[in-house]
Parts: structure tokens; sequence; C-alpha cells
């Protein structure tokens, strides 16, 4: 029996995907000009969002809404 698929459309994506994702697409001066979080604006890096993002749910939950309304458009 095949299972239902999620609605959730973070559903099976990680935050490194997530994070990969956008900055391939927008790139981390357009990520900073949305969120401007400091690990977007100076020397940023992918561990160094990773670190932040983790330890702080508000600036996570405006980068999955950022990447949920990429994937919609996409």
């Amino acid at each position: 029996m095949a299972q239902p698929r999620s609605s959730d459309p973070l559903h099976g994506v990680t935050l490194e995907q997530l994070l990969t994702e956008l900055v391939a697409h927008l790139g981390w001066e357009e990520m900073g000009r949305r969120v401007p979080i400091r690990c977007f604006l100076f020397d940023p890096s992918i561990k160094s969002s990773l670190t932040f993002l983790r330890k702080t749910p508000w600036a996570r939950s405006k980068v999955e809404e950022m990447y949920v309304a990429l994937r919609r458009t996409a």
C-alpha cells in the first residue's frame, strides 16, 4: 500500500539543503536583504548560517518561508 504524501513543503528537506538551494537561486546578498541577519551579510557561509539558524527559531522560520515561496514559483 502506498504511503500518502506529506503536504508539508519542508518534509524531507534538511536545513543544509534548504540553504544551499536558496544561495544557488538568490545569493547571499539577496538573502541578507530579505532576512537581515549577520551570518548572511558579513562573511557568509553555509556553516555559520546553519549554526545561527539552529539556535534562532525566528530566523529559521523566515528562511523556511523564503524557501517555500521559492519552491512555489519554481
